[in-house]
Order: C-alpha cells, then structure tokens, then sequence
C-alpha cells in the first residue's frame, strides 16, 4: 500500500485507492465529479451548471491580517474560476482559535466581504466560532459555487490533443509572494530595499480570478479555452502534468517559451529552491486552448496587464509528457515534493536565529 505524504496533498496513488472507489451515492447530474488535478466538481442543477470547490481557510497572521484575508478568499476563489464559470456564492466555517481577538476577526472579515463583493460573490451561510486546539494557519473550510450554463463551463474532458497550453505569470509565483511578504528585511539585505518592496507586490499576484475571466471571454470548448488549472502545490511541472493526464493526453512542453515574472530567479536563487518551475505557484494558470484562439486569449491577457505565453501542446497519449529545454528533451516528471516547504522552514529558522 502506498504510504500517506509527511505533508501536503496526498498521491494520485492514494487518491486512487482510498477516495475515488468510495464517493457516496450515484447520479447522473454529475457533470465533473472528483479527479485528481482537476479543481472543481460540476453538476447539472435545473439545467444550470453549478461549480463547486472546497478549500480550507488558510490565514497567516504573520502576512498581516489583511493580506492574509485577501490571499484566504483568492485562495477558493481562483480554483472556482478554473470552471470557466463566475463564482457566485461562498459557504464558509470559521474554527478561530482561541488566541484571536475581535479586532483580528473584524479586520479579516471586511477584508473577506470586500473581495467577495468585488467579485459578485454572496456569502450564504456559514459558521463561525472560537474552539480551544484549534490554530493557524487552517482555521476553518468554505465551498464557492459557480453557475452558468450548460455550454459555458470547461473541463480536461473537453481538452484533446493538438490545444495549445498556455501558462500566465510564470513559475514559483506564490513561493516568491509568501517570501517577499514575510522576509523583506533578508530580501532587502540582499538585493537592496527598492528590490525588495517591488518583490512584495508578487503577492497580489497570487490569484488567478482574472486570469480565468479573462480567457473564458475568448471563447469555450471548441471555441476557445478546453480546461484550465491552477498550479499549486508542486509547480507549473507538477500542475502541466496534472493537466495533462486528466484530458488523457501526452504533453510536449517548451520551457524557455515559459514566461517569468521580474524578481522570481533572484529570490528562488536566495532561498535556495535550485527550480522555481517545481515550487508551489497559486497564481500561475495553466490554459488549453483550441490552436485557432490561443493567441487571442494572450492578446487578451496582455491587454488586462497579464503575463503569458503559449508554450506547448497537449499530444497524442502515447507520445508521453515531454520538456523541451533548447536542444535537449526530456520526459515531463510530477515532482511529487515541493521544494518551497523545505526552503520556507529553512528561512523562518534564520530569521528566527
């Protein structure tokens, strides 16, 4: 049997073997139901298609309680979107600790209701409390549902050999934003204080809501975009491999056509994370396109201020996932362990020194 991970998300293997076989009752409203690599479920309720994702509350007070409200919400938000579908409700359980005053609470909270506002978003129900054992940064969980209609949303179903994939921002965007917003006096020890507050607005980077909205208004399916994904956890490597194996597909991957956002290899190299493209990304989007539309989604981008580059090609299933790195090839691995973690707690322990 394979072994659970010591942290993170657990494996395509364990996903396999414990959740997918056992999912409670059957229906045919299902239209996206659990895969792994795939961000959203998707059903058919009265003729609309409903999104659904679910995430915990992440708050890290040590970003400032308004920075870490506004990254909790983007956080759910930027999986919804990958529906194609604009988010349109939030269900949401706060489980406070105890160490939380009311002054924290309301800070965060406006914070949460203005971005939900921002985005038409209503919050409809939810829980809130103070619990003894509970503590950050999970303290709590929320669902947003999407709704549109039939023909709107997408999925790596609709994703077939021969769509472009085009990837928004670069790699390590949320490793480099999560290091810029909590170590600027070491970043600034290095490179200087103009390089280091430049650096710290990488964390509003680390969303992709409008990347998403932007894309879908290309077009849909064979009209424009076929799935969309939001690299997290293990990097554009790990998400472009995510995406692939769920359209069924192979991959060829070009990765000197991947755009990079100013500042990324400077902190990568600091705190040591040899490659940025494994390293924990929310706010890096991960497009398949139909060829004929892929370069009016990047015109698209480009005009909303959004970095991106067409820089491969879902395949034929059998011709396997493959990086292309100048001359060289080389098979597209899952890197299964993020170096951002290693690297993070590395950090936080010279600091703390």
């Amino acid at each position: 049997m394979t072994e659970l991970p010591e942290i993170g998300k657990i494996s395509p293997e364990i996903f396999r073997e414990i959740i997918f076989p056992r999912l409670g009752a059957k229906s045919d409203k299902v239209l996206v139901g659990p895969q792994h690599g795939v961000d959203v479920g998707i059903a058919d309720i009265g003729g609309q298609a409903v999104s659904f994702t679910t995430d915990p509350v992440f708050i890290v007070p040590q970003y400032g309680f308004k920075r870490a409200a506004w990254f909790a919400i983007h956080i759910i938000a930027s999986d919804s979107v990958t529906s194609g579908l604009r988010p349109k409700f939030l269900s949401i359980d706060l489980n406070l600790p105890m160490s939380m005053t009311k002054e924290e609470l309301a800070t965060m909270w406006d914070v949460m209701h203005k971005e939900c506002e921002k985005m038409g978003i209503n919050v409809i129900t939810g829980h809130t409390a103070r619990y003894d054992g509970c503590a950050y940064p999970m303290v709590g969980g929320a669902t947003m549902l999407g709704v549109g209609g039939l023909d709107e949303y997408v999925s790596p179903r609709f994703a077939r050999p021969g769509d472009k994939i085009i990837i928004t921002k670069g790699p390590a965007i949320e490793a480099c934003g999560i290091f810029a917003a909590m170590f600027p006096d070491l970043i600034a020890q290095r490179y200087g204080e103009p390089f280091a507050r430049r650096a710290e607005s990488l964390f509003f980077q680390m969303s992709v809501v409008e990347d998403a909205l932007t894309a879908v208004t290309v077009g849909v399916r064979d009209a424009g975009i076929s799935s969309m994904h939001d690299a997290t956890e293990c990097g554009l490597w790990g998400g472009l491999y995510e995406v692939a194996q769920a359209a069924g597909c192979g991959a060829r991957i070009e990765k000197d056509k991947i755009v990079i956002e100013d500042g990324v290899p400077e902190i990568c190299r600091m705190f040591g994370i040899d490659d940025p493209y494994a390293a924990i990304s929310e706010g890096s989007l991960i497009i398949t396109c139909r060829p004929h539309r892929a370069a009016a989604v990047v015109n698209a981008l480009s005009a909303r201020g959004i970095k991106s580059s067409i820089a491969g090609e879902l395949t034929d299933p059998e011709y396997g996932m493959i990086l292309a790195e100048g001359d060289n090839e080389k098979p597209l691995k899952h890197p299964i362990v993020d170096p951002f973690w290693r690297a993070f707690y590395d950090a936080a322990k010279k600091q703390a020194a």
